[in-house]
């Protein structure tokens, strides 16, 4: 309803302050956002009303997760949990969604209006959970990517879901050379040269973060998305009041799902600061307990890109339209006017 009634801000904001463009070194297509404020895979699995995202104040959008095939996800209800108290909400969707497709026939048709309306559109793309042949497994992600590169600005690679009952692609690390050797060199045979993102779990210790990273460096990935859910059974290690045992099972083998929302913040953080430090030509899209805009304009002076959010909009009233005014608040308080000045000041 925000479009139609002018009291709940419900407008795309075309201000220039703060707008973004993400730039590669490999002169991959650069990519223009209305804010940096991305809502995040999962939160439109339909790619349907993309345009009416930048009414409610985002300045991309990343659609799906999608599958090769349509996918009724997990059949056990219910499939999400909210944590009021730690402003947390865990969930075991199971990547429903109807198919690459249908997804990207729709992002394909939409695609003109969004970008006016000050908004980038990515795809996030994953393999059929299911597959048990590998080559299977890497025919079904190829067919995937190559559907969704048609009609995506940028394409997001989903190797990390904790919430289809099955072992994450993440966690294999030949397999995962694999397929961004294949989605990278197929890639690299089209004339159009289109960013390519890995979205990484949050949980992986540093050897394996290392392991990933340099893995990515050396496929020529262009960017991170910093992190995907928290694997609820590792709830102990986030800073929350509930327990473990607290939690409503989601799928019928008891499992909690992934967890998102603000106790993902610090292990976020440390992440981003690390991949900052030590790959300083990969792109960062941060990802994880972001619910206010002082916290984005903290993550771009750590070398962000853009931030990709979610939960934040079950908590605050037009979440992305009060962090935008926030960022901006953060901004003017250190002496920038826009973020075009901070990124002419500070290079990134």
């Amino acid at each position: 309803l925000a479009p139609l009634i002018p009291f709940m801000g419900g407008r795309p904001d075309l201000s220039k302050p703060l707008k973004r463009v993400i730039s590669f070194s490999d002169h991959s297509n650069s990519l223009y956002f209305g804010c940096p404020i991305i809502l995040a895979a999962g939160a439109n699995k339909t790619a349907e009303r993309i345009r009416d995202y930048a009414n409610v104040g985002f300045g991309g959008i990343t659609v799906g997760t999608a599958t090769r095939h349509y996918r009724e996800g997990n059949t056990h209800r219910p499939r999400i949990g909210f944590l009021e108290n730690d402003r947390a909400i865990h969930n075991s969707m199971g990547l429903n969604n109807e198919g690459v497709e249908v997804i990207a026939k729709r992002v394909d048709s939409q695609l003109v209006k969004a970008h006016k309306a000050g908004l980038c559109v990515g795809i996030s793309v994953a393999e059929t959970p299911g597959l048990t042949d590998p080559e299977e497994k890497l025919k079904d992600i190829i067919e995937s990517f190559s559907i969704t590169y048609k009609a995506a600005d940028y394409i997001e690679i989903n190797v990390s879901c904790p919430n289809t009952g099955e072992s994450r692609v993440d966690l294999d690390m030949s397999f995962s050379e694999r397929i961004f050797t294949e989605i990278m060199n197929f890639r690299n045979t089209l004339g159009l040269r289109k960013a390519v993102y890995a979205k990484l779990s949050p949980d992986l210790s540093e050897r394996h973060l290392i392991a990933i990273m340099e893995m990515l460096v050396r496929t020529g990935v262009n960017g991170v998305v910093v992190g995907n859910t928290y694997p609820s059974a590792k709830i102990s290690e986030l800073p929350v009041t509930t327990k473990h045992e607290d939690l409503t099972p989601l799928r019928a083998d008891g499992d909690c799902g992934g967890m998102s929302g603000r106790p993902l913040y610090e292990n976020m953080v440390w992440n981003v600061k690390y991949i900052r430090e030590h790959y300083p030509k990969m792109s960062i899209i941060a990802c994880g307990g972001i619910d206010h805009g002082y916290k984005v304009y903290d993550l771009i002076k750590m070398g962000v890109d853009a931030v990709q959010c979610y939960s934040v909009v079950a908590f605050r009233w037009m979440a992305a339209h009060a962090m935008r005014n926030e960022l901006m608040d953060a901004m003017l308080n250190d002496g920038y006017k826009s973020l075009g000045e901070y990124d002419d000041r500070n290079p990134r």
